[in-house]
């Protein structure tokens, strides 16, 4: 579905989101998490800049070259920032992502 909204919907309704990844920094730890990578993402919203995520650092190909963190995996956390709009998280639980309050990252 994703990609038929990208092919029908021009590029101008695309926005710009400013995305931070924060990881434990061993798998499967919840406390202590830390900021890996800051980049920004283009989508049609936020489910769709949290696909381009997922697959931008799980795909070795897509990983950008100064990229030094682990896959995206299970418990790991995406900041979106729209400034005025307002700031969401995202953790990535087993059936998906879900929005989590900002304490989640202390």
């Amino acid at each position: 579905m994703a990609l038929l909204e990208r092919i029908i919907r021009p590029r101008s309704y695309n926005k710009v989101y400013d995305v931070t990844l924060f990881q434990t920094p061993r798998f499967r730890v919840y406390k202590g998490y830390e900021e890996v990578y800051r980049t920004s993402v283009e989508g049609n919203g936020h489910d769709d800049a949290l696909y381009q995520i997922f697959r931008m650092f799980n795909v070795p190909d897509l990983m950008p070259g100064d990229y030094n963190a682990r896959y995206v995996a299970t418990g790991d956390i995406v900041f979106i920032d729209e400034g005025r709009g307002g700031h969401y998280y995202y953790r990535l639980e087993p059936d998906g992502w879900k929005e989590v309050n900002r304490i989640h990252i202390k």
